[in-house]
């Protein structure tokens, strides 16, 4: 079931669903069913698409930031319903009737969003189009907290690629860094950063080729994110003390302000209840893995698997699990296991 931005719930599958009429059939709280009778088929043509995001840690206000792609329609999100800007002020701007929102940063300060939803598991999409020409020391991210997944863009010099920075973080413990070069300008157009987040697994997904897969390594003594919930993040901010070639690179700012645009935030996760302690999945946060939804099992398939072959050998630049100065002491348990 999916809840469109006018607030009934709706099931597409239904063979009381028909996108070409003007009444739909839905159910109140009580289980009642009532028929809507607006018109469907322009609001369904304006928001059913395949859906993008990115997700944080809400413990104390740390957070943890993940994306995710959908692989089937859904309805879009829209930022000024399902979004609350976290700082920047007018730096951050909502646009297009609220399917487009647009970070800045300047020399005073850089922006940012988060969701006003919080979750416990999920599948979330968004696409992004980073910061064009000198973009050397800012830093498009998702999130920074206890526990976090994080998809992170470290801005370049012009004519330099952008590096793609992710990592896990879980009850403090982080040191999970891979980075990867992309095989195309992502400042010339959308493209879609994913995360699917589940009980097993976590997969890094660009335009729905995954790019990393963190397995639950529990069973050996590896931390993994699952026992709290998670709420969406975005930023756009100066780190040119690292961001760069380990900081040797300094933001130009004359050629600020630097502008990254978001559009197509959208979720299909477990809604968590702090008040109620419970997720829209299932009661507890147990339960919240139960419902019969295809990203809280998902695993790749033979296919998806040599495409992360390709990615990881050609693409990835960094891997903690082969960097042996930084690591004198061992690797962490989960490197002697399969990558994919």
């Amino acid at each position: 079931m999916i809840t469109p931005l006018f607030g009934h719930t709706l099931n597409p599958r239904s063979r009381n669903f028909d996108p070409n009429a003007r009444c739909a059939y839905h159910s109140d709280a009580q289980g009642h069913s009532i028929e809507d009778c607006r018109d469907l088929k322009g609001e369904i043509e304006k928001m059913i698409q395949y859906r993008s995001i990115m997700v944080k840690n809400i413990d104390n206000d740390e957070s943890s930031s993940h994306v995710v792609l959908l692989l089937y329609p859904v309805w879009a999100d829209n930022f000024y319903q399902d979004t609350t800007v976290t700082f920047g002020d007018q730096r951050a701007q909502i646009q297009d009737g609220g399917r487009v929102l647009a970070l800045s940063l300047d020399k005073i300060s850089g922006s940012g969003f988060q969701s006003k939803n919080e979750y416990l598991f999920g599948r979330f999409d968004m696409q992004l189009k980073l910061v064009p020409g000198n973009s050397a020391g800012t830093l498009s991210s998702q999130g920074a907290g206890h526990d976090e997944i994080d998809f992170e863009f470290l801005g370049n010099s012009s004519g330099q690629p952008y590096t793609v920075h992710t990592n896990v973080y879980s009850q403090g413990k982080g040191n999970k860094e891979q980075q990867f070069r992309l095989w195309f300008d992502p400042t010339s157009s959308f493209h879609t950063y994913s995360i699917v987040w589940n009980s097993q697994r976590i997969i890094f997904l660009v335009d729905n080729i995954p790019i990393r897969v963190f397995n639950n390594h529990e069973a050996i003594g590896v931390a993994f994110p699952k026992n709290q919930a998670m709420r969406v993040y975005a930023s756009l901010w100066n780190a040119d003390d690292w961001a760069t070639q380990g900081g040797r690179v300094k933001t130009d700012w004359s050629m600020a302000p630097f502008t990254a645009a978001y559009r197509n935030f959208n979720t299909n996760a477990c809604v968590w209840s702090a008040a109620t302690s419970t997720s829209s999945c299932g009661g507890s946060k147990t339960d919240s893995v139960n419902n019969a939804q295809t990203w809280q099992t998902q695993e790749l398939n033979a296919s998806e698997r040599n495409r992360l072959r390709w990615v990881q050998q050609k693409y990835m630049i960094y891997n903690y699990c082969t960097d042996a100065k930084r690591f004198s002491q061992g690797f962490s348990p989960e490197c002697k296991r399969s990558r994919f």
